[in-house]
């Protein structure tokens, strides 16, 4: 399957120039790969709320998205290959259990160079939080509320001369 996300994010990154480098602190200059990764973690998130979540509507926070594609961004200026050699894998946890919703690979055709964990968590304080466990499982196929915090962490592919 063709990642029409990395496509977009490699022209942007080489349409310019060659040596092209990225720099955490224009956002503007940014916004484009923000809003491309952004748009692609709604759609895993889309696809994740029929198979995974077995919901009907999953709500988030204001910008969420967009500030976690914005966290990756910086996870991934100081590797190698960049965004292009990101692995990502997007995990949900509630209180019951953990899973994994999907697997993002940045550019199929980059070796991957370094992994990044997302896990978003429930929001506890939910619309459903003073129901009894029995009336949560009846309305199991409801709304699922995300927290605004959430796990990003990083896992290198391989070892540098620094390390």
């Amino acid at each position: 399957m063709a990642c029409n996300f990395c496509e977009y994010t490699v022209q942007l990154l080489f349409s310019n120039e060659l040596d092209y480098e990225y720099d955490p602190t224009l956002d503007e200059d940014n916004e484009p790969i923000v809003s491309a990764l952004s748009k692609r973690l709604e759609e895993e998130l889309r696809a994740a709320k029929r198979t995974h979540l077995s919901c009907g509507e999953v709500l988030l926070p204001c910008g969420l998205l967009q500030r976690i594609s914005r966290d990756v961004l910086v996870m991934a200026d100081s590797e190698p290959c960049g965004l292009r050699g990101c692995t990502l894998y997007f995990n949900f946890a509630s209180d019951e259990d953990s899973r994994r919703l999907s697997t993002v690979k940045c550019d199929p055709y980059t070796a991957s160079t370094f992994e990044l964990y997302l896990t978003l968590k429930e929001n506890p304080r939910g619309w459903d939080s003073f129901l009894p466990q029995f009336l949560k499982k009846i309305t199991r196929g409801g709304t699922v509320m995300i927290s605004s915090e959430y796990e990003l962490t990083k896992k290198k592919l391989y070892r540098s001369y620094v390390d």
